[in-house]
């Protein structure tokens, strides 16, 4: 999601919240696994550090 909205400006509250529920929508299951996985491997970094 951070991806896809960066270089964005918004004016008020409202429309940041509009646009991530369509960005929400718009993500895949690959895209919160490759999310977990991601987030799983910094995770096992930081325990054997």
């Amino acid at each position: 999601m951070k991806l896809k909205l960066k270089g964005r400006h918004f004016d008020i509250t409202e429309e940041i919240q509009t646009k991530r529920q369509d960005v929400v929508k718009t993500l895949t299951l690959n895209d919160f696994q490759q999310c977990f996985l991601s987030w799983k491997c910094r995770w096992d970094r930081c325990i054997n550090t």
